[in-house]
C-alpha cells in the first residue's frame, strides 16, 4: 500500500538517501495524561495514520473532542547500508509538547505545533536493527500556547475550527556524517548580480572544504570553495555573471540548482556529505508607498489561505492539493497570499517558489484566549518567539516569501504601563529583523500595532459597500489612513509606511447552505450571485485605484467549515465564475502605473525624496 504524503518533506535541503516513516502507527488516546506512569511497554490499542491528525478523517481516528495527549508507536528499521553514518530522526510538525523514545531511550523534547524538529537517535538503534519508536504529544486546551485558528472550545465557531493534536507533518529518518550540513542561509543579492551563502556544519572539523555550485538549465554557473575549521559557519559567495542572470518574478519564477559537497581535502577529495537545494534571485525593497519586487512596483493582490482542508484539517490529504490551491488562487486573479494563522509546510512554499506565487511568511499566535474569554494579554509565554524564530529559521531562503507577520489581531486595549503585549510583540518584529534583513516585517496585522518603526502599516476592514469602503480609506492619501480602534484598540501613530488593507471582503456566499445550517460570512448576504460579483469588483477597484495602496488580501481563498465566504468550497470545488474574479483584478493598479507619491509629511516622503536624489 502506498504511504501516505510519501513525496520529500524538504525541497530546499535534499539528501539522497531518506526512508518515509508515514503510515500505519498504533495509537492510543490519553486523556489523563497518565500514559508514562503506566509504562512504555504497554500496547496501544488503535490504529492511525500519519501524518493525519487523530480529529482528521484521514487519521482514521476522527476523535474531534479534546486530549490532553496522545501517543504513538511503530518499529523502525535503519539499513546497514548506513552504518558509519549518524541518524538523525525528523519531524514536519507535532501539536503541541511532543517527547520521542527510540528502545526505551529519551532522545528528544520539543515544544510548538507548528515547526519541525530533529532527533539524533544514533546511539539508540544500531544499523540493521529494529526499534521500537514512540512518541507522545502533550496539548494541553488551558495554557496560553500558540494555536492559530484551532477552537478553544468544543464545537467549531466564528472563525475557529476543529482542533489538530499530535504529529501532522511527516516523519522520516536520514543518515548523515559526523560533520554534516546543516540548513544554509541563502541571501539573494541582485543588485551586485550574486547569492551569500551562509552554512553552518554540525560540528566544526579542520581538512574540509565546502564547494557550492550554481546551475542552470545551461549548466553549471558558477562555483565557489571555502575550507572549513577556522569559522564556526561557512560564508561564501556566488557570483552570477551578466548573461546567466535571470529574475525570480511572477511572470517568470526561475530558480537556480545548488549543490553543496562537503568534501575531505585529506581523502583525495571525498564527498563527506552532499545537499541539493535552490535559489531564486530576486529584490524586495520599499520606495515611498510602494514595496518593490526587482525594483518594480507590483500590486500585491493576495488572498487569505487558511491552509485547512475538510479530510486532512490541518494536512493536506496530497502534494497534488497544495499546488491546486495555488493554481485556483492564480487562476482567479491573485498573485499570493497571506500564509495565515499557521506556519505551512514547506512543499507549499517549494511550489510557491516554482510558480511564482508571493507569500507573507505568518506565525499562528492566536492562543491566548480560552472558552471564549479573553485572558489578560500580560501573560505572553517566551515561546512565542522561540518558535518564531524556528519558524524564521526554516523558511528563510525560498523566494516566494516577500516579508513576515509574527501576529495577528492582537487586541491591545489602551493602558497606561508598558505590558508583555508590547514586550512579546516587539521581540516578535526585533527576532525577524534580526533573522533576515532583506524583506520588510510587519508588527502585526490589522491591529493593535505597537511597534513605530515598523516597515509596513496594515488594517482590516470588512465594510461590503464599495462607496462607503472608498470613504473609509480615503485618508491615506493625507497621511491619516484607517486605523481599526473598536472596543478601545491602541495602535502606535501611522508614520507613513507602504499601506495595504490585509484583510477585506469575506462575502458570504454559500448556494448550498441547507436551513438551520450554520453559515456566515461578512456584511449582509448578496441576493444573487449578481450582487457577489458586483460586490467583489466594487471592493477590489477602490483599493486598485488608490495610487497609496500597494496591495490588499481578500478574505478568503476556500470556505472553512462554518465559514462559508471563500472563492472556492471547503472542498474546493468551484462557486464563482473565476475568469470573472481575474477580470475584477487583472488590469494595472495605480500604484503599478505611475510614480508612488509618499503621504504627505510622513516619514515615507522624507525617504523617498533621498532615494530619488
Amino acid at each position: 500500500m502506498a504511504l501516505p504524503r510519501s513525496e520529500y518533506p524538504r525541497p530546499q535541503f535534499r539528501r539522497a538517501d531518506w526512508q518515509c516513516l508515514n503510515g500505519a502507527w498504533e495509537f492510543e488516546m490519553d486523556h489523563g495524561d497518565t500514559g508514562f506512569e503506566r509504562g512504555l511497554g504497554r500496547k496501544f490499542p488503535l490504529e492511525i495514520t500519519v501524518p493525519f491528525c487523530p480529529e482528521s478523517k484521514l487519521s482514521g481516528i476522527e476523535h474531534v473532542d479534546r486530549m490532553l495527549a496522545v501517543w504513538y508507536r511503530r518499529s523502525i528499521s535503519v539499513p546497514k547500508a548506513w552504518a558509519g553514518r549518524r541518524i538523525w530522526l525528523h519531524f514536519g510538525a507535532v501539536d503541541y509538547d511532543a517527547t520521542v523514545w527510540v528502545n526505551g531511550v529519551e532522545v528528544g523534547r520539543h515544544r510548538g505545533g507548528f515547526t519541525s524538529f530533529s532527533c539524533d537517535i544514533t546511539n539508540a538503534v544500531a544499523p540493521g536493527a529494529k526499534a521500537a519508536l514512540i512518541v507522545r504529544a502533550r496539548d494541553d486546551w488551558a495554557p496560553h500556547q500558540p494555536r492559530g485558528k484551532q477552537v478553544p472550545i468544543m464545537d467549531n465557531c466564528g472563525c475557529h475550527y476543529t482542533r489538530t493534536t499530535g504529529i501532522w507533518q511527516t516523519v522520516w529518518m536520514e543518515p548523515v556524517a559526523e560533520t554534516a550540513l546543516k540548513r544554509a542561509r541563502i541571501t539573494s543579492d541582485v543588485a551586485n548580480g550574486c547569492f551569500h551563502i551562509e552554512q553552518p556544519l554540525t560540528k566544526s572539523k579542520t581538512g574540509l572544504t565546502l564547494t557550492a555550485t550554481l546551475s542552470d538549465a545551461k549548466g553549471v554557473v558558477t562555483t565557489a570553495t571555502v575550507a572549513a575549521g577556522s569559522d564556526f559557519s561557512l560564508r561564501l559567495t556566488l557570483n552570477v555573471p551578466a548573461n546567466r542572470r535571470r529574475l525570480w518574478s511572477i511572470e517568470d519564477p526561475h530558480l537556480y540548482e545548488l549543490l553543496f559537497e562537503l568534501r575531505d581535502a585529506n581523502a583525495d577529495g571525498e564527498v563527506v556529505d552532499r545537499v541539493e537545494s535552490y535559489a531564486g534571485l530576486r529584490s524586495v525593497a520599499i520606495e515611498g508607498m510602494a514595496v518593490t519586487l526587482n525594483g518594480q512596483r507590483v500590486f500585491q493582490r493576495l488572498v487569505l489561505d487558511q491552509g485547512y482542508y475538510a479530510d486532512g484539517l490541518m494536512t493536506a490529504p496530497s502534494d497534488t492539493a497544495l499546488i491546486k490551491d495555488i493554481q485556483i488562487a492564480q487562476s482567479c486573479g491573485f498573485n499570493g497570499a497571506r500564509l495565515h494563522q499557521k506556519v505551512f509546510e514547506e512543499r507549499f512554499l517549494y511550489h510557491a517558489d516554482r510558480m511564482g506565487y508571493l507569500c507573507w511568511g505568518e506565525f499562528g499566535d492566536w492562543g491566548w484566549s480560552t472558552g471564549g474569554q479573553l485572558h489578560d494579554q500580560n501573560q505572553f509565554p517566551s515561546t512565542y518567539i522561540t518558535q518564531w524564530l524556528e519558524a524564521l529559521e526554516r523558511d528563510y531562503s525560498h523566494p516566494a516569501i516577500i516579508g513576515w507577520c509574527g501576529m495577528n489581531e492582537t487586541a491591545f486595549r489602551t493602558r497606561d504601563n508598558i505590558i508583555t503585549h508590547d514586550d512579546t510583540m516587539r521581540g516578535m518584529f526585533l527576532a525577524a529583523k534580526a533573522m533576515d534583513t532583506s524583506r520588510p516585517v510587519i508588527d502585526t496585522s490589522g491591529y493593535s500595532h505597537r511597534v513605530l518603526e515598523t516597515d509596513i502599516y496594515d488594517s482590516h476592514t470588512y465594510e461590503q459597500d464599495p462607496v462607503k469602503f472608498k470613504a473609509e480609506l480615503i485618508g491615506l492619501a493625507k497621511g491619516t489612513p484607517f486605523i481599526v480602534t473598536y472596543g478601545n484598540i491602541s495602535n502606535t501613530p501611522y508614520l507613513g509606511q507602504p499601506y495595504f488593507v490585509s484583510e477585506f471582503g469575506g462575502i458570504w456566499w454559500n448556494p448550498d447552505a441547507k436551513e438551520g445550517e450554520v453559515s456566515w460570512g461578512y456584511g449582509n448576504r448578496p441576493k444573487s450571485i449578481e450582487e457577489f460579483y458586483q460586490r467583489f469588483e466594487g471592493l477590489c477597484a477602490v483599493l486598485l485605484d488608490d495610487p497609496n495602496m500597494f496591495g490588499y488580501c481578500y478574505t478568503q481563498l476556500t470556505d472553512v467549515f462554518q465559514e462559508q465566504n471563500g472563492v472556492v468550497r471547503f472542498d474546493r470545488s468551484l462557486k464563482f465564475d473565476m475568469a470573472r474574479l481575474r477580470r475584477a483584478q487583472a488590469r494595472p493598479a495605480a500604484i503599478e502605473g505611475t510614480e508612488a507619491a509618499p503621504a504627505a509629511g510622513s516619514r515615507s516622503a522624507k525617504v523617498g525624496k533621498q532615494v530619488r536624489a
